[in-house]
């Protein structure tokens, strides 16, 4: 299996980082497009038209299945990609059901991108759990732009983060929805604020495990290292200091995996 995951930026790699210990593959494709990183606070139509040529691209090299790993694309362009390209696509929508079935009865905060928050599909999703007055909704379009910069608990994360989170009563929630795949590197730093009983939830293994059942495989432990090519907006990804960069974030996932 070869399957690529994509997104605006560098977030997707924690699903890619998921990925890497849960699915048996022969080869992933990782596509940031860098060149036009965040899509969160752009035009829908432009999305769309962004997120068209990166599958254009993708389908250049041939790849079985693609991951959207990236909630605002998922929001916008997935339902279209799927009419334009014969291949399985998986997107990603935040996993408000799943902090619904983890953690209970409380309130949950969902936070993304502000296309995300804004749109359509996130209302049709809290719609049918019917559960609309225990959901809050907060776009927290900052964190794309400090992921980018590998800026993750300075002093500026934290103020902005607490600025954000200040009028919320946590004693009246459970749970935090990461809607982002940017989101994923900051939860060492989301702890230091939040109540210690607020739990994180991402839609990351839910993703990965709809990937496996569209393919028809078991998700399991890899057999061996699974090859990776890096893509920055349809470029191969080859400079060592690049590649450090990448690698950088993966080890940070290392670390945030088991904060919960």
């Amino acid at each position: 299996m070869r399957a690529a995951f994509f997104d605006s930026g560098i977030g997707g790699l924690s699903v890619m980082h998921r990925a890497l210990s849960m699915l048996p593959a022969d080869e992933f494709i990782f596509f940031a497009d860098e060149d036009h990183v965040p899509y969160g606070v752009r035009a829908p139509d432009e999305v769309l038209r962004l997120v068209d040529e990166a599958f254009r691209f993708l389908m250049s090299l041939d790849v079985n299945a693609v991951v959207v790993a990236c909630n605002t694309a998922t929001s916008v362009a997935v339902r279209e990609m799927r009419r334009r390209y014969p291949i399985p696509i998986v997107g990603m929508e935040p996993a408000v059901k799943l902090a619904f079935d983890l953690y209970g009865s409380k309130k949950v905060l969902v936070t993304a991108t502000p296309i995300t928050i804004n749109g359509d599909k996130i209302k049709r999703l809290i719609a049918r759990l019917d559960r609309a007055e225990y959901v809050e909704l907060l776009a927290l379009p900052s964190l794309v732009d400090f992921a980018e910069r590998q800026e993750f608990d300075s002093p500026a994360v934290e103020e902005y983060l607490r600025r954000a989170l200040a009028p919320y009563d946590f004693e009246q929630f459970s749970s935090i929805v990461l809607g982002c795949t940017h989101f994923n590197y900051f939860k060492d730093t989301l702890r230091k604020i939040l109540p210690s009983d607020i739990k994180f939830v991402d839609g990351n293994e839910g993703t990965l495990k709809e990937l496996a059942r569209r393919m028809n495989i078991t998700p399991a432990a890899p057999r061996g290292a699974i090859d990776v090519r890096y893509y920055y907006s349809g470029r191969l990804v080859d400079d060592a200091a690049e590649l450090e960069r990448i690698g950088k974030y993966l080890r940070r996932l290392d670390r945030m995996i088991d904060i919960n």
